[in-house]
């Protein structure tokens, strides 16, 4: 994995730990996100091989991603001010499944440079997978856990009706 592939991957843990704090709801909480989710797509999808079982692999992940990431859109804590503004935050639940579809990517390929590449030469080579598609999927598994998390979150979001504030009821000595 080249320095790049590490400093990407801190990003989405960056973005990930940021977004335990409450955040607005708004443009900026799409845009960045997707801006990531664009260079990543551009930076490595330059072809889709489709020999073999390399769809299959791709789809697979790609549905695991879109998997995690729905979960985790329906795990993120979403509110609405009385005014309106909406705020998402990221629980121990949604961070936790963040973090899975992060840790098995970077262990899945830290496992490939580090003794797991023949075995998984090998069972590329048994079920028809080429090295093109490996990283696709992951990437693919990547991209759709990011995007559907986010869509998900701003349709609930949107969808929610702000409530107007409550009073309290002070209680006094009665004359």
């Amino acid at each position: 994995m080249a320095l790049t592939d590490y400093l990407i991957n801190a990003v989405f843990l960056l973005v990930v730990l940021r977004q335990v704090r409450e955040r607005r709801l708004d443009a900026r909480s799409i845009i960045a996100p997707m801006a990531l989710v664009v260079f990543v797509a551009t930076h490595y999808v330059h072809s889709i091989p489709t020999g073999g079982s390399d769809l299959a692999l791709v789809l697979t992940l790609t549905l695991l991603g879109l998997g995690l990431g729905v979960l985790c859109g329906y795990a993120t804590h979403v509110r609405a001010n009385p005014d309106g503004t909406r705020f998402a935050r990221v629980g121990p639940v949604a961070a936790t499944l963040l973090l899975i579809g992060i840790s098995a990517r970077l262990v899945f390929v830290y496992a490939l440079e580090h003794g797991a590449g023949p075995a998984i030469r090998d069972f590329s080579i048994v079920h028809q997978i080429s090295a093109a598609a490996w990283p696709l999927a992951l990437v693919s598994m990547a991209l759709c856990e990011v995007t559907a998390r986010l869509l998900i979150v701003q349709i609930r979001g949107q969808r929610l009706v702000p409530r107007p504030a409550t009073a309290v009821a002070v209680s006094g000595p009665h004359s």
